[in-house]
């Protein structure tokens, strides 16, 4: 394991944490803030994909393309869902309730990969399940939004279905599944976008700096470096540095944006991590 790749892939977990904060700052809808997002990060990969000289093999796997193209699109479903959360009950409750979807994958394996579940795996998602509960202690009184709360599970939902159906792309790997992937999603969001509420937006002269570190900086450069290193370090590394982007997000939350959580809250916070940490050991195990 190089250094570099170490840096590289925390460098990306602490981008992926501020998310919600550069957000903050910007005066538009969570579709619009996604759809810039997804259009800026995705052609900034595809330079960077052919400056590198490397040429796409998708067509050759139309099967597990199609596979991708629905990663894709619950991806792009996902962070919608996942910004209106941000913009409804703030950015630490929605990254904590993000955070559940690779819980949600945990869950499904045994019918979807077919792979068993061990203790651990249930005693986790026990865990994330009263962490839910904890989270959202009075949230829909404290915020007055109840449909804040859901986006945000439904956020954590799709994206386990995100995660279910890239899985099964094992020959689109690395950079051009990044590329495609976030394309896919821009497509998605910009359908939906385009349906729903048109495609007029008017963007403030102070929205712009923030939109091109959102998807300049945040996701095309963060996707670069999670897809560039992620495969060069052991899982168990990935796997508990990984925890850096729920934490780093409701720090950033915390200090920046200064939300702030009951001792409720809290408690589910730490919950959902625990019960998430305790899922994947198991695996991990099984692994190594």
């Amino acid at each position: 394991m190089k250094k570099s790749d170490f840096f590289k892939y925390i460098l990306a977990c602490v981008l992926f944490g501020s998310n919600g904060v550069v957000a903050g700052y910007i005066d538009l809808n969570s579709y619009e803030i996604v759809l810039l997002r997804t259009l800026i990060g995705s052609c900034f990969l595809l330079i960077i994909f052919l400056v590198k000289g490397e040429r796409f093999t998708f067509h050759k796997h139309k099967k597990q393309f199609l596979y991708l193209c629905i990663s894709g699109i619950a991806m792009g479903a996902s962070w919608i869902f996942l910004y209106e959360a941000y913009a409804r009950v703030g950015v630490s409750i929605s990254s904590l309730l993000y955070y559940c979807g690779p819980v949600v994958v945990i869950a499904l394996s045994p019918i979807v990969f077919k792979e068993k579940l061990f203790f651990n795996n249930i005693a986790g998602f026990v865990l994330v399940l009263g962490g839910i509960f904890a989270v959202n202690g009075n949230t829909s009184e404290a915020c007055g939004d109840g449909f804040g709360f859901a986006c945000g599970l439904l956020s954590a939902f799709t994206y386990a279905f995100m995660v279910i159906f890239n899985k099964k792309c094992k020959d689109i790997t690395g950079l051009e599944n990044s590329v495609l992937q976030l394309f896919i999603s821009f497509v998605t969001v910009a359908v939906f976008t385009g349906a729903a509420h048109g495609f007029s937006m008017e963007i403030q002269h102070g929205d712009i700096v923030p939109i091109l570190i959102l998807g300049v900086i945040n996701t095309g450069i963060g996707c670069y470096l999670y897809f560039s290193s992620i495969g060069k370090l052991p899982v168990r590394t990935v796997a508990v540095c990984g925890y850096l982007e729920p934490l780093s997000a409701v720090a950033f939350s915390v200090v920046i944006l200064g939300e702030t959580l009951s001792l409720l809250q809290i408690a589910g916070g730490i919950l959902i991590l625990s019960g998430a940490i305790l899922s994947e050991n198991s695996i991990l195990k099984k692994r190594l």
